[in-house]
C-alpha cells in the first residue's frame, strides 16, 4: 500500500511538474553590432506566459549595457538578464523606462546599482501605482510575486514635448518625452547615430493599442511627429520590429477610429451605441481585440465628450 500511494505521489508530483508553464525565450533581433531587439511573445500576462510579453532594448556601450524596459516582474527581469549574458558578459549600467505600465517597469528590482532612467511623471506614477501593478500582475500569472517591489528612476526628464540628449557608455541618445499619449508619462529613446527609436507603447505592431488611460488624440500628433525621425528600425513596446510605414499605417487606422467615434458622438449615439457604427475590420485581425476594444471606446469616446464642453 506504501509503495502504491508513492508511486501515485510521483506520477501526480512529476506529472504536475511537467506541465507547469515555462517562461518563453525572447525572439532576439540583432539591428547591427551594438544594439539588440529582445522581443517578447504576442498577448496579454498570463500563467502560460508568466507575464512575459514585453519588448525590450539592449544597448551594449563601451563598459556596460542599457536596457530598455525591464519586464513585468523580478522574474521577467531575470529572464532578461540571462538573455543578456548571452550577448555580452558586460553588467546591466543603466536601465531605461518608457513608461510606467507594470509590464515595463518591474523588473527594475533585478538590475541593483543601475542608474534608472524615466520621465518625471513616469517617476511619480512608479510611486503611486508600483504595488497595485505588482497586485495585478500576481493575479494574472497566478502566484505570488515576493521579490518584485517598484523601483522608480534615480535620473529623470521634465517637461511637456521635452527633448534632452546625453551620452551614455559612449552611446548617444536623444530622451523624447512627448504630450501624454499611451500614457501621462511616455518617453521614447532615440539613438541617432544607428537611426533607432525605442518607442514604448505609443508604438505597438500586430496587436490593438491600449487606450485605457491615454490621451488618443495626443497620441495621434505624436505618431505624426515620429514620422520625422530618420529611424531605419523601431522598436514598438509589443510586437514585430517595426519601419516608419508601419507608424503611417497606425496613425491611419487610429485617426478613422477617432474620427468614428466623433462622428458617433455628434450624432447623440452613447459610447456602445456607436460601436457598433465603427469598421474595425483592420482592427480584429490585431492580437488582443476582444480584451481592449471596447474600453478603446469607452476612452476616446470620453475623451471626445469632454473636448465639446
Amino acid at each position: 500500500m506504501n509503495r502504491l500511494i508513492i508511486i501515485v505521489f510521483a506520477i501526480v508530483f512529476y506529472g504536475s511538474s511537467w506541465a507547469a508553464p515555462v517562461m518563453p525565450q525572447p525572439k532576439m533581433a540583432k539591428i547591427n553590432e551594438r544594439v539588440y531587439a529582445l522581443l517578447g511573445p504576442m498577448g496579454q500576462p498570463s500563467a502560460h506566459n508568466q507575464g512575459y510579453m514585453v519588448n525590450s532594448t539592449v544597448i551594449i556601450g563601451e563598459q556596460g549595457v542599457i536596457l530598455i524596459d525591464s519586464g513585468s516582474s523580478d522574474e521577467v527581469g531575470s529572464h532578461l538578464l540571462k538573455a543578456i549574458a548571452k550577448l555580452t558578459p558586460k553588467q546591466v549600467t543603466h536601465v531605461i523606462n518608457t513608461h510606467h505600465h507594470g509590464d515595463h517597469v518591474l523588473g527594475n528590482s533585478v538590475f541593483q546599482g543601475a542608474e534608472v532612467i524615466s520621465s518625471e511623471i513616469c517617476r511619480e506614477m512608479v510611486n503611486k501605482t508600483g504595488h497595485e501593478w505588482i497586485a495585478l500582475m500576481e493575479d494574472l500569472v497566478g502566484h505570488k510575486l515576493p521579490n518584485t517591489r517598484p523601483v522608480p528612476a534615480t535620473v529623470t526628464f521634465a517637461g511637456e514635448n521635452a527633448r534632452a540628449e546625453r551620452t551614455i557608455q559612449g552611446v548617444k541618445l536623444l530622451f523624447w518625452i512627448p504630450k501624454g499619449s499611451h500614457t501621462v508619462g511616455d518617453m521614447m529613446v532615440y539613438l541617432p547615430d544607428d537611426k533607432i527609436l525605442a518607442g514604448g507603447d505609443i508604438l505597438v505592431n500586430r496587436t490593438i493599442p491600449v487606450m485605457r488611460d491615454a490621451m488618443v488624440k495626443n497620441w495621434l500628433g505624436t505618431l505624426e511627429q515620429v514620422q520625422s525621425f530618420d529611424a531605419r528600425t523601431i522598436v514598438p513596446g509589443h510586437g514585430p520590429l517595426m519601419k516608419l510605414e508601419d507608424v503611417n499605417r497606425l496613425e491611419r487606422q487610429m485617426a478613422r477610429f477617432y474620427a468614428g467615434i466623433e462622428a458617433g458622438y455628434k450624432k447623440g449615439l452613447s459610447d456602445s451605441e456607436t460601436r457598433k457604427t465603427l469598421d474595425v475590420r483592420e482592427w480584429k485581425k490585431l492580437e488582443g481585440f476582444d480584451a481592449n476594444i471596447g474600453s478603446n471606446v469607452s476612452r476616446a469616446y470620453l475623451e471626445v465628450e469632454q473636448a465639446s464642453f
